[in-house]
Protein backbone atom coordinates (compact mmCIF):
# COMPACT_ATOMS: atom_id res chain seq x y z
CA UNK A 1 0.00 0.00 0.00
CA UNK A 2 2.89 2.47 1.44
CA UNK A 3 4.57 1.53 -2.59
CA UNK A 4 1.28 2.08 -4.09
CA UNK A 5 0.61 5.69 -2.56
CA UNK A 6 4.30 6.58 -3.40
CA UNK A 7 4.04 5.89 -6.88
CA UNK A 8 0.38 7.50 -7.72
CA UNK A 9 0.80 10.50 -5.41
CA UNK A 10 3.80 11.68 -7.88
CA UNK A 11 2.00 10.43 -10.99
CA UNK A 12 -1.54 12.56 -10.00
CA UNK A 13 1.10 15.69 -9.06
CA UNK A 14 2.88 14.81 -12.30
CA UNK A 15 -0.31 14.98 -14.53
CA UNK A 16 -1.79 18.06 -12.74
CA UNK A 17 1.15 19.92 -13.28
CA UNK A 18 1.11 18.94 -17.00
CA UNK A 19 -2.86 19.74 -17.24
CA UNK A 20 -1.96 23.44 -16.16
CA UNK A 21 1.00 23.70 -18.35
CA UNK A 22 -0.94 22.77 -21.68
CA UNK A 23 -4.16 24.98 -20.39
CA UNK A 24 -5.16 27.66 -23.10
CA UNK A 25 -6.57 30.52 -21.80
CA UNK A 26 -9.23 32.00 -25.06
CA UNK A 27 -8.29 35.17 -26.32
CA UNK A 28 -10.24 37.65 -28.17
CA UNK A 29 -9.43 39.78 -31.46
CA UNK A 30 -10.91 42.91 -32.68
CA UNK A 31 -9.56 44.77 -35.64
CA UNK A 32 -9.94 46.31 -38.69
CA UNK A 33 -8.32 45.67 -42.50
CA UNK A 34 -8.23 47.04 -46.36
CA UNK A 35 -6.62 46.42 -49.54
CA UNK A 36 -7.95 45.39 -52.72
CA UNK A 37 -9.65 42.56 -54.92
CA UNK A 38 -9.37 41.31 -58.58
CA UNK A 39 -12.59 40.16 -59.75
CA UNK A 40 -14.36 38.35 -62.33
CA UNK A 41 -17.42 36.08 -63.06
CA UNK A 42 -17.27 32.76 -64.70
CA UNK A 43 -20.09 33.04 -66.84
CA UNK A 44 -21.49 29.89 -68.98
CA UNK A 45 -21.41 30.38 -72.02
CA UNK A 46 -18.09 32.26 -71.56
CA UNK A 47 -17.40 36.04 -71.73
CA UNK A 48 -14.17 37.73 -73.13
CA UNK A 49 -12.95 39.32 -69.33
CA UNK A 50 -9.94 40.48 -67.55
CA UNK A 51 -9.73 41.03 -63.85
CA UNK A 52 -12.03 44.31 -62.15
CA UNK A 53 -10.25 45.45 -59.63
CA UNK A 54 -11.84 47.14 -56.71
CA UNK A 55 -11.49 47.88 -52.82
CA UNK A 56 -12.18 45.99 -49.69
CA UNK A 57 -12.57 47.40 -46.12
CA UNK A 58 -14.19 45.87 -43.47
CA UNK A 59 -14.18 44.92 -39.21
CA UNK A 60 -12.88 41.53 -38.13
CA UNK A 61 -13.64 39.54 -34.76
CA UNK A 62 -11.55 36.97 -33.87
CA UNK A 63 -11.85 34.30 -31.07
CA UNK A 64 -9.14 31.91 -29.95
CA UNK A 65 -10.24 28.63 -27.69
CA UNK A 66 -7.59 26.35 -28.17
CA UNK A 67 -3.65 26.42 -29.00
CA UNK A 68 -3.37 26.81 -33.28
CA UNK A 69 -7.10 26.95 -33.89
CA UNK A 70 -10.33 29.95 -33.57
CA UNK A 71 -12.68 31.37 -35.57
CA UNK A 72 -12.70 34.38 -37.54
CA UNK A 73 -16.20 36.68 -38.24
CA UNK A 74 -16.12 39.79 -40.82
CA UNK A 75 -17.91 42.43 -41.93
CA UNK A 76 -16.81 43.88 -45.30
CA UNK A 77 -17.18 45.95 -47.83
CA UNK A 78 -16.16 45.03 -51.36
CA UNK A 79 -16.54 45.50 -54.66
CA UNK A 80 -17.21 43.22 -57.18
CA UNK A 81 -18.04 42.27 -60.80
CA UNK A 82 -16.18 42.07 -64.20
CA UNK A 83 -14.26 44.17 -67.20
CA UNK A 84 -14.84 43.23 -71.11
CA UNK A 85 -11.59 42.25 -72.53
CA UNK A 86 -11.45 44.55 -75.67
CA UNK A 87 -7.37 43.60 -76.60
CA UNK A 88 -7.43 44.11 -80.31
CA UNK A 89 -10.12 46.78 -79.96
CA UNK A 90 -8.77 49.28 -77.05
CA UNK A 91 -11.43 52.35 -78.27
CA UNK A 92 -14.24 50.03 -76.81
CA UNK A 93 -14.28 49.08 -72.61
CA UNK A 94 -17.03 47.78 -70.65
CA UNK A 95 -17.22 46.87 -66.72
CA UNK A 96 -19.59 46.19 -64.62
CA UNK A 97 -19.28 46.57 -60.48
CA UNK A 98 -21.08 45.16 -57.63
CA UNK A 99 -20.72 46.69 -54.34
CA UNK A 100 -21.62 44.20 -51.71
CA UNK A 101 -21.83 43.82 -48.10
CA UNK A 102 -20.05 40.61 -47.07
CA UNK A 103 -20.20 38.65 -43.79
CA UNK A 104 -17.54 35.23 -43.80
CA UNK A 105 -17.59 33.00 -40.85
CA UNK A 106 -14.29 31.30 -40.98
CA UNK A 107 -12.19 28.59 -39.16
CA UNK A 108 -8.57 29.96 -38.28
CA UNK A 109 -5.50 27.92 -37.94
CA UNK A 110 -2.01 29.12 -36.61
CA UNK A 111 1.43 28.01 -36.49
CA UNK A 112 4.60 29.62 -35.84
CA UNK A 113 6.34 31.51 -32.38
CA UNK A 114 4.94 34.03 -30.19
CA UNK A 115 6.50 36.93 -32.37
CA UNK A 116 5.25 35.47 -36.15
CA UNK A 117 2.31 33.25 -36.91
CA UNK A 118 1.60 31.93 -40.33
CA UNK A 119 -2.42 31.07 -41.25
CA UNK A 120 -5.06 29.62 -42.83
CA UNK A 121 -8.36 30.84 -43.10
CA UNK A 122 -11.44 29.12 -44.53
CA UNK A 123 -15.31 28.62 -44.31
CA UNK A 124 -18.50 30.05 -45.44
CA UNK A 125 -19.44 33.97 -46.63
CA UNK A 126 -22.49 35.76 -47.86
CA UNK A 127 -22.81 38.98 -49.55
CA UNK A 128 -25.60 41.14 -49.74
CA UNK A 129 -25.55 43.40 -52.94
CA UNK A 130 -25.50 47.39 -52.17
CA UNK A 131 -25.31 48.62 -55.34
CA UNK A 132 -24.46 47.87 -59.60
CA UNK A 133 -23.13 50.12 -61.24
CA UNK A 134 -21.83 49.75 -65.66
CA UNK A 135 -19.51 51.99 -67.38
CA UNK A 136 -19.16 51.81 -71.24
CA UNK A 137 -16.73 53.80 -73.23
CA UNK A 138 -16.87 54.15 -76.95
CA UNK A 139 -20.32 52.37 -77.37
CA UNK A 140 -24.08 52.48 -75.65
CA UNK A 141 -24.53 48.63 -74.81
CA UNK A 142 -27.87 48.31 -75.92
CA UNK A 143 -26.77 49.50 -79.15
CA UNK A 144 -23.69 46.60 -79.24
CA UNK A 145 -24.93 44.95 -82.40
CA UNK A 146 -25.29 48.32 -84.72
CA UNK A 147 -21.49 50.10 -83.47
CA UNK A 148 -19.26 50.36 -86.32
CA UNK A 149 -16.10 48.08 -85.29
CA UNK A 150 -17.75 46.44 -82.43
CA UNK A 151 -16.24 43.28 -82.17
CA UNK A 152 -19.45 40.88 -82.50
CA UNK A 153 -17.58 37.78 -83.64
CA UNK A 154 -16.83 35.38 -81.01
CA UNK A 155 -18.18 37.58 -78.52
CA UNK A 156 -21.69 37.26 -76.31
CA UNK A 157 -23.18 39.86 -75.72
CA UNK A 158 -26.11 39.38 -73.39
CA UNK A 159 -24.40 40.27 -70.20
CA UNK A 160 -24.09 43.85 -70.92
CA UNK A 161 -27.79 44.58 -70.64
CA UNK A 162 -28.93 41.71 -67.67
CA UNK A 163 -29.84 42.94 -65.02
CA UNK A 164 -27.70 41.74 -61.93
CA UNK A 165 -30.70 40.95 -60.35
CA UNK A 166 -29.72 38.58 -57.38
CA UNK A 167 -29.28 40.37 -54.24
CA UNK A 168 -27.59 37.95 -52.24
CA UNK A 169 -24.18 36.07 -53.17
CA UNK A 170 -22.61 33.30 -50.64
CA UNK A 171 -20.05 31.45 -51.41
CA UNK A 172 -16.86 29.69 -50.31
CA UNK A 173 -13.69 31.65 -48.78
CA UNK A 174 -10.36 30.30 -48.00
CA UNK A 175 -7.07 32.64 -47.61
CA UNK A 176 -3.44 32.21 -46.40
CA UNK A 177 -1.67 34.68 -44.43
CA UNK A 178 1.01 35.83 -42.16
CA UNK A 179 0.19 37.82 -38.25
CA UNK A 180 2.94 39.75 -37.08
CA UNK A 181 2.59 40.79 -33.10
CA UNK A 182 4.01 44.59 -31.97
CA UNK A 183 3.34 43.22 -28.22
CA UNK A 184 1.42 41.17 -26.63
CA UNK A 185 -1.84 42.95 -27.63
CA UNK A 186 -1.32 44.74 -30.54
CA UNK A 187 -0.71 42.35 -34.20
CA UNK A 188 -0.61 43.38 -38.12
CA UNK A 189 -2.05 40.37 -40.53
CA UNK A 190 -1.33 40.34 -44.22
CA UNK A 191 -4.00 37.96 -45.97
CA UNK A 192 -4.66 37.11 -49.61
CA UNK A 193 -7.64 35.35 -49.92
CA UNK A 194 -9.68 33.79 -52.90
CA UNK A 195 -13.40 33.91 -52.62
CA UNK A 196 -15.69 31.85 -55.21
CA UNK A 197 -19.51 32.41 -55.18
CA UNK A 198 -21.78 29.49 -55.08
CA UNK A 199 -25.11 31.13 -56.73
CA UNK A 200 -25.52 33.43 -59.46
CA UNK A 201 -25.61 36.99 -59.49
CA UNK A 202 -28.25 36.93 -62.84
CA UNK A 203 -31.35 35.14 -63.37
CA UNK A 204 -29.90 31.89 -65.17
CA UNK A 205 -31.13 28.41 -66.84
CA UNK A 206 -32.06 26.59 -69.84
CA UNK A 207 -34.00 29.41 -71.09
CA UNK A 208 -31.79 32.14 -70.60
CA UNK A 209 -28.85 33.51 -72.03
CA UNK A 210 -26.10 31.90 -69.59
CA UNK A 211 -26.78 28.42 -67.61
CA UNK A 212 -24.51 30.04 -65.03
CA UNK A 213 -22.95 33.65 -63.53
CA UNK A 214 -20.19 33.03 -60.47
CA UNK A 215 -18.82 35.61 -59.27
CA UNK A 216 -14.50 35.10 -58.41
CA UNK A 217 -12.13 37.39 -56.52
CA UNK A 218 -8.89 37.76 -55.30
CA UNK A 219 -8.31 39.42 -52.17
CA UNK A 220 -5.21 41.18 -50.27
CA UNK A 221 -5.56 43.57 -47.49
CA UNK A 222 -3.60 44.19 -44.40
CA UNK A 223 -5.42 44.23 -40.83
CA UNK A 224 -4.52 45.32 -37.75
CA UNK A 225 -5.68 43.64 -34.71
CA UNK A 226 -6.33 43.86 -30.96
CA UNK A 227 -6.70 42.16 -27.93
CA UNK A 228 -8.86 42.58 -25.85
CA UNK A 229 -8.31 39.56 -23.35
Amino acid sequence: MNFLRKLIIPAALCALSLSAQTHYEGNFFLGAKGGMSLSRVQFNPSVKQGWLPGVVAGLTCRYIEEDHFGLIAELNFEQRGWKENFEDTPQFAYSRTLNYLQIPVLAHIYFGSRRAHFFVNAGPEIGFKLSDSAKATGFIPEEAASTPGFPLQGRETEQLTLPCSSTVDFGISGGLGMEYFLNSRHSLNLEARFYYGLGNIMKCGRTEPFSAANTMSVMVTLGYSFRLR
